[in-house]
């Protein structure tokens, strides 16, 4: 994508079409364009077509990625509480997030479900990317197992959300345990289970790779409401709210 200020940017394909059809964008009007990395240029609308637009470059803004990333691990839920969960957690800043096969999880994903998982996922967080204007659209990592999630513990800050914890998430210590200088982690996991919750085997296994249970408030939360709601609280706590 060109992104010097004068340079024309063309946009075609479905967000085209959605932009002159449904938006009804004109020329002379004013909008951003995004690669969904970190770059948006901004500018006026200088020519429409059936499907397609282009624009002026008025200015670039080139985002870097948040440090350190915040990914959810979200336990597959039934109904569409999972998509809602990674739905909000867009909005609310998170860098990625990952699909968990927790022990209680009533949704299975299992054979060509996997992939067809993943692409549904990618969808939520791309639109939910766009209703917020996010400049970087967070990516879906693989569908993992307990085990697979807690080789994450080894590689980045993970906090489970257990109710029944003892340390509130207000109050952990999000530098990184295993770095010497005692840095910020490059990537914190927020991880939360399914419906029935995260079984006592899961989290044995989980704590003994590294991971730290932590708790929000005195509510149970749904696994729809609890990644987000504690994303909320990371935000704070790293001043980028």
């Amino acid at each position: 994508m060109p992104h010097a200020v004068g340079d024309a940017v063309a946009l075609a394909g479905d967000e085209a079409r959605h932009a002159v059809t449904v938006n009804r964008l004109r020329v002379g009007e004013r909008i951003s364009i995004g690669d969904g990395a970190g770059l948006v240029v901004f500018g006026a609308i200088s020519a429409v077509a059936p499907g397609a637009l282009e624009i002026v470059v008025e200015t670039v803004r080139l985002e870097p990625a948040a440090a350190p990333a915040l990914w959810l691990a979200q336990a597959l839920a039934k109904g569409d509480r999972d998509e809602m969960a990674i739905q909000a957690a867009t909005e609310l800043g998170v860098s990625g997030v990952i699909p968990w096969a927790a022990d209680r999880s009533v949704s299975k994903w299992v054979g060509a479900k996997v992939g067809k998982g993943i692409e549904r996922w990618s969808s939520i967080l791309k639109e939910a990317a766009k209703q917020s204007i996010r400049s970087w659209v967070p990516a879906v990592g693989e569908h993992v197992s307990t085990k697979q999630l807690a080789r994450l513990a080894s590689e980045s800050r993970m906090l489970v959300l257990d109710p029944t914890a003892e340390l509130r998430l207000s109050e952990v210590e999000l530098t990184d345990p295993a770095n010497s200088t005692g840095g910020e982690p490059a990537r914190i996991v927020l991880v939360v289970g399914p419906e029935g919750g995260i079984s006592g085997h899961e989290l044995s296994v989980l704590e003994e790779a590294g991971a730290l249970r932590v708790r929000l408030g005195p509510e149970i939360l749904r696994t729809s409401t609890a990644g987000p709601a504690a994303l909320a609280v990371l935000n704070a706590r790293l001043e980028r709210w």
